[in-house]
């Protein structure tokens, strides 16, 4: 595969266009996720038609987009960036060893909402909302009645679906509980048929060493932004 033939060059733009179409809104040149769902958007291109599309998915409001891709990020004149990060997509390549972390793993629903967004609120393990849990399946684990932990999917294109969500109550660090929850998720991501990938900060070398562990390499080097209209 060259670089130019991989879909992960364009999570975002890819995962709008094809399996989370349902939860886009905009154009065929620029387009958003829902923003209950997930603040991420993408254009098809840098055109001057595909960023002013994008500045108008925007219009009248005051909401902050993300964006993750392998190209720069550009923006409209009537835009501005807010923050600016390296990051790395990284792609499973092998099973990782037997991570039981002596817990019931849990399927997370609907009525987990509230109790997902608090500990992802809490631990900020990257931008998530109440409706954020409709990307893609989700699991947790319980202690004394309390979510301790979970992680789950986000990005979903063909051929591919990404880890995401993983995040630990402080109360429960420290007992492999992320680590079970990612590679639990990497195997049932794997069992239908998609290669699991996930994303990082490039300075994050604590989860870089977690995900090494969990069997994943880095495919890309990734530009991370945020950025809204102009005041």
């Amino acid at each position: 595969m060259t670089q130019s033939d991989d879909p992960l060059e364009k999570v975002v733009w890819n995962s709008l266009s094809s399996r989370h179409s349902r939860f886009a809104l905009g154009t065929d040149k620029a387009k958003r996720f829902n923003p209950d769902i997930s603040p991420f958007a993408a254009t098809g291109d840098n055109t001057r038609e595909s960023l002013q599309d994008l500045a108008s998915l925007l219009s009248g409001s005051q909401d902050e987009v993300y964006f993750i891709q392998v190209q720069p990020v550009c923006l409209p004149d009537e835009m501005e960036l807010r923050m600016k990060a390296d990051g790395l997509l990284l792609v499973r390549e092998r099973d990782a060893p037997d991570l039981a972390c002596g817990h019931v793993i849990q399927d997370l629903g609907p009525a987990d909402a509230e109790e997902m967004l608090d500990l992802a609120l809490l631990t900020k393990p990257g931008p998530f909302k109440l409706r954020t849990r409709e990307l893609g399946r989700f699991i947790g684990v319980r202690i004394d009645g309390r979510l301790a932990a979970m992680a789950g999917e986000r990005m979903s294109l063909e051929g591919y679906t990404e880890v995401s969500g993983v995040c630990t109550h402080p109360d429960f660090r420290s007992k492999g509980l992320a680590a079970a929850l990612s590679d639990e998720v990497s195997r049932r991501i794997a069992a239908r048929g998609d290669t699991p990938f996930l994303h990082s900060y490039a300075s994050n070398e604590g989860a870089l060493k977690l995900y090494r562990k969990l069997g994943f390499a880095v495919r890309h080097r990734v530009n991370v932004a945020i950025a809204g209209l102009r005041g």
